[in-house]
Order: structure tokens, then sequence, then C-alpha cells
């Protein structure tokens, strides 16, 4: 079997074996979540993300570090769906399988398994966006770096205010419970400050290991900040292609 192939083989059972996990942990926790109206609207990202990953896993294969970061994402969700992000066990479970308070270990007054997984979601999912900006984008260097965090940081404040909407559309309990700010009124904002500073340490950490091992690491990355078009790219270029379309 030629190599391409080979690996082509072995990355399709990979993806496969984390679909099969992720369906398996999503039917499991289909069955009677804490509110089903929360798991619904909990799942609509999910259905998009999954339905965007099925069209286009032939025409963009993501990488077998991606696609794990990406299902461990999905499976830490899938719990705080299935109970409701502020009403997640996490005290119960330490409690029982460690005989700890996590809360008195962390200090914690409240449920903070949501600002976890706001944390999870720039620290897990900032290389995969990473890889689509290198492979899709083509950015070298610091912007390889830079544009991951800064997109994991607007779509974080996007999430936020689409929680924001639906609280306010649902209303009631429902609109609480999606929203689970827990009293707290800097909530969204140390949601967001969270997905930031995940995403920021996995870029750094992801910087770290690539000028170990990159030999060029320095050279590409000073070379990113270079002007690469000497003109200005505004009104000149404008004036130029309606000369251009006149002349036709």
């Amino acid at each position: 079997m030629p190599r391409d192939e080979e690996y082509s083989y072995a990355h399709n059972r990979y993806l496969l074996l984390l679909s099969l996990l992720f369906a398996l942990e999503f039917t499991l926790l289909a069955f009677s979540p804490y509110d089903r109206h929360d798991w619904l609207l909990e799942n609509v990202l999910v259905l998009l993300a999954v339905l965007f990953f099925a069209t286009t896993y032939k025409t963009f294969p993501l990488s077998r570090i991606s696609l794990t970061l990406i299902f461990l994402f999905l499976y830490l969700h899938e719990v705080g769906a299935h109970y409701t992000y502020a009403e997640v066990p996490y005290e119960a479970w330490g409690q029982s399988l460690f005989g700890i308070s996590l809360n008195g270990l962390f200090g914690w007054e409240r449920n903070n398994f949501d600002r976890v997984v706001h944390f999870l979601y720039g620290l897990l999912l900032a290389y995969p966006l990473r890889e689509f900006f290198l492979r899709v984008v083509d950015v070298k260097g610091f912007w390889g770096y830079f544009f991951p965090l800064l997109v994991t940081m607007a779509s974080s404040m996007l999430y936020e205010l689409v929680e924001w909407g639906a609280a306010v559309y649902f209303g009631g309990e429902l609109g609480m419970a999606y929203l689970g700010t827990q009293g707290d009124v800097w909530d969204a904002h140390k949601d967001m400050l969270f997905a930031t500073i995940g995403a920021l340490l996995a870029m750094l950490l992801t910087a770290a290991i690539n000028a170990a091992l990159q030999k060029d690491f320095g050279r590409e990355w000073m070379h990113s900040f270079r002007v690469k078009h000497k003109l200005p790219l505004g009104e000149n270029v404008l004036m130029r292609l309606w000369r251009q379309r006149r002349r036709k």
C-alpha cells in the first residue's frame, strides 16, 4: 500500500473511532438530561459542527492532533449539556472518587465547570484553528499564532452574545439555565478572559515546541513582519482595476 494511502486509511480509522465514541457519549447523555430544553439549545451548535466536519473531512482532513482536541472539547460540552453547566456534579464526583472537595481545593465559591470549559475552549481549539490558518490562509511566522488567538477571542465574544440573545428570547428558567451566570454580573467577561488565556497558553506552547524543532523558526518569524507589497493596496488598486475595466 502506498504511503499516502496507508496514512489516509489510518487517519480515517482514527476519525471513525472518535466519531463512534462521540456518538456513544451523545446517545447516553441524551437520556434524561437535567433540562431537556436547555439540552436542545446547547446542542444546536454541536449539530452544526458535526454537519460541518461531516461535509469537509474529505476535502480538508484535519490532523489527528486537531481531531483529538476537538473531540475532547465536544466530549466535555456534552457533559455540560446533560446536566446544564451550572449543575454539573463535579464536586460529588471528586468526593466519591478521590475524597476531596474540588471547590475547596481551588478556593471556588460557585460551580465553575462552565469556566473550566471556556478555558478549555481556547486551550483545545486554538491548535485546530492554527492548522486552518496554515493550510488555507497560508500564514507564516507570528501570524500563525496570533490569528488563532484572535479568532478564539472573537468567537468567544460571539458565543456570549448568542447566549445573551437566547436568554432574552426564551426568558424564564430556560433562559437562565442556558445563560448560566449563577448571579455573577461579570460572568460573560470572565468566560471570554478564560477562553483567551487558554488559547494564549496553547499558542505559546506550540511556539515553544516549534522553536525547539524547527531550524528556520526565527527566520520565518522575522520574515512574517516584513512588508510583502511595497505599494498601498487601497485607492491605487481600485483605480488600476477601474482603468483595466474601461479598456475592455
